[in-house]
């Protein structure tokens, strides 16, 4: 039996991977199915194209180009139907102890014995934090949904990604006042290219207020305090929507007995051709093999994950 922990994009694959070798396995989420693609916003578009979405063989045929979350959404549930995977979700896994043919999984509803382990667990787990005062203000959102809660209302985007770019024109489009906040010197260049130019000339025209090479000193009830060029200024706010970007929760990899490189990015020590950890018979699949560094592997590039474990896993 393998145990899969996480019920992604990737999870998926490893379990279809799986069972066209007829190796039993259970796939474990602590939430939804792919419950990362989920948790993104409302109205998100994706940047690939579907093709570079599809696993197991299964045709992904969206309305346009680019396809929907709720498109993907529906894709996945449908992949997820025809090969009949086994999936336990809003089932968090508490710990993995033993050793290869001997491991044991306790999650809050069940014990479970595995002689596998594949990890694949997504990098939605935790916001990467501000560490200014007043962030945990009910008015700070590290998660966004949709844009209609902050009409009407002062809202401070940070970030200058994708994820803060379509907030702030979204937001600003229903209605709210927006403001963004930008670490660096300009919008990031990976945006994407059909929306950078919207972004760019609402800045230019002022319908969006943008403060570059700034930071947050402090949030507060109706006002957040920036540290910009010129000095701090105190501007009138109701809403922060912190687009910072997110993080692994690499605890259970630590306890199960997984090491680390010693590098900035913390990532994890695995085989690249068989996806092994330093920990025999526990494999990891998907983002968290980046460790911090949660751009390198995405749906597209880390597709073939499952087919290489499931390749050493047949010998």
């Amino acid at each position: 039996m393998v145990i899969i922990i996480g019920a992604g994009p990737i999870g998926l694959a490893c379990g279809i991977a799986l069972k066209k070798k007829n190796i039993p396995f259970l796939i474990i989420d602590k939430g939804c199915l792919v419950n990362s693609i989920y948790h993104y916003p409302v109205n998100m578009t994706f940047f690939s194209t579907s093709d570079r979405l599809e696993i197991g063989g299964i045709p992904f045929i969206s309305h346009n180009v680019k396809p929907t979350r709720r498109e993907a959404l529906e894709y996945y549930r449908r992949v997820t139907e025809h090969y009949d995977l086994p999936v336990n979700l809003y089932e968090k896994v508490s710990s993995v102890t033993g050793s290869d043919n001997d491991y044991v999984v306790t999650t809050d509803k069940a014990t479970y014995k595995a002689n596998k382990i594949i990890i694949s667990s997504g990098f939605y787990s935790d916001p990467h934090r501000m560490n200014v005062p007043g962030e945990d203000l009910p008015k700070v959102k590290h998660y966004y949904d949709e844009p209609h809660p902050y009409a009407f209302q002062n809202t401070l985007v940070i970030g200058a990604g994708n994820s803060g770019v379509d907030v702030a024109l979204e937001s600003f489009r229903a209605g709210s006042n927006v403001t963004m906040v930008v670490r660096g010197p300009e919008i990031k260049k990976t945006v994407k290219y059909w929306v950078r130019p919207d972004i760019e000339n609402r800045i230019k025209d002022g319908s969006i207020k943008a403060y570059f090479n700034t930071s947050i000193v402090r949030i507060n009830e109706r006002t957040v305090t920036l540290r910009t060029p010129e000095g701090e200024k105190v501007i009138d706010n109701d809403f922060v929507l912190a687009m910072t970007g997110y993080e692994p929760d690499f605890s259970l990899m630590k306890q199960a007995g997984v090491e680390f490189q010693n590098d900035e990015a913390k990532t994890p020590c695995y085989d690249e051709e068989t996806m092994e950890s330093n920990k025999k018979g526990l494999y990891l699949a998907g983002v968290v093999c980046g460790g911090l560094n949660t751009s390198k592997w995405f749906i597209e590039n880390a597709r073939y994950h499952a087919d290489l474990i499931a390749k050493h896993l047949e010998v």
